[in-house]
């Protein structure tokens, strides 16, 4: 319940907050300036990556194995092109930072980290399929 107080409450508190300090200090025409360059510099990003990404799941679909990290890393380029579209500097950081291959990385030790705390846990728990 917290989670979505944040995400609709809080979020949109902090990124109006962030326009109006960022539009006070550089001006309205600079700001909007600015979202809009963070915004295309990221469609050129999602496009950039998207297009590699496809291209190892492809190599590693032709060589037999599964792409699982690619898939990953897909859907985090996924992610990030929706906070990119999302109007604000905060989404906009939060996008940038989902789109960029160095912290794609570091997203994904991180959500390694937690599964395998699930895991260990028995919070998550794997079944095989049969056929």
């Amino acid at each position: 319940m917290i989670r979505l107080f944040m995400l609709f409450a809080v979020i949109p508190v902090l990124e109006i907050y962030l326009l109006i300090k960022i539009g006070a200090f550089f001006g309205t025409l600079p700001t909007v300036a600015l979202l809009l360059s963070i915004s295309l510099a990221g469609a050129w990003l999602v496009r950039q990556q998207g297009f590699e990404i496809l291209r190892r799941i492809q190599s590693e679909l032709a060589q037999g194995r599964l792409p699982a990290a690619e898939l990953l890393d897909g859907a985090m380029v996924l992610v990030g092109g929706v906070l990119l579209m999302t109007p604000g500097f905060f989404t906009d950081f939060l996008g940038l930072f989902f789109l960029i291959p160095f912290t794609r990385i570091l997203i994904k030790q991180v959500v390694a980290r937690w599964i395998q705390g699930r895991l260990n846990n028995g919070v998550i728990t794997i079944h095989g399929f049969r056929h």
